[in-house]
């Protein structure tokens, strides 16, 4: 569990935070039930508070309740996976778009190392430090957009999404796929080009919904 997740937290909004931010990092398994007692201890919080939170984050579709069971980690199809990647070929693209128009010398500074980081992964068959790069640099396009709407978007789909995320990266070759493509949204991003940064991104995203169109992974 990571280390953020332990710390105390006493507000519903707080704690569905921590909880939709442990289930990205794989912390927490889809179809994994979610204990209140257990997530009281963990969060250093009351029963009724992480009950908020369970509701909440059930609302938002990333978890599920099931009447005299509990809640869970909610497990997301195929379809589905493909239906929120569509999505957000939409709105990350937008915050491509954005991030193009803001974007500092020191962030394309910082965009261009984690290129070559990416590539250094790639050679040398490091998949996990891929699979973390790959998201880093998508959590930084969100961030230099600063558009808090899709971001707040964009997070819960991504938590939605962790499961068949998770199994694309691992995926022989797709890595040597991806990055190219990652290396051309980050190009567009340094030429300051909205329109280059979004068409990249969204050039991306089409690929991975190909690739999970592709998949025989059993549901």
């Amino acid at each position: 569990m990571s280390t953020s997740a332990r710390e105390g937290a006493a507000d519903p909004g707080d704690v569905a935070e921590r909880l939709r931010s442990a289930i990205v990092a794989g912390d927490f398994a889809p179809g994994q039930r979610l204990v209140e007692a257990e997530l009281s201890e963990l969060f250093g919080t009351t029963r009724g508070v992480v009950r908020a939170a369970l509701v909440d984050l059930s609302h938002q579709g990333i978890v599920e309740r099931i009447a005299n069971r509990g809640a869970r980690v909610r497990q997301v199809t195929l379809a589905e996976a493909i239906a929120i990647t569509e999505v957000r070929m939409v709105v990350e693209g937008l915050c491509a778009a954005k991030a193009a128009e803001r974007i500092t010398d020191a962030e394309i500074a910082e965009l261009r190392e984690l290129g070559r980081r990416m590539e250094d992964a790639v050679r040398g068959g490091e998949v996990m430090t891929y699979s973390q790069l790959n998201s880093a640099l998508h959590d930084r396009i969100r961030d230099i957009g600063a558009q808090a709407v899709a971001a707040e978007v964009l997070v819960n789909l991504r938590a939605r999404n962790v499961r068949h995320a998770f199994r694309l990266a691992l995926r022989p070759g797709r890595p040597q796929v991806s990055l190219p493509e990652h290396l051309a949204i980050i190009d567009e991003l340094c030429a300051r080009s909205p329109e280059g940064a979004e068409r990249a991104v969204r050039r991306h995203l089409g690929s991975v919904v190909t690739a999970l169109r592709e998949t025989d992974v059993p549901q």
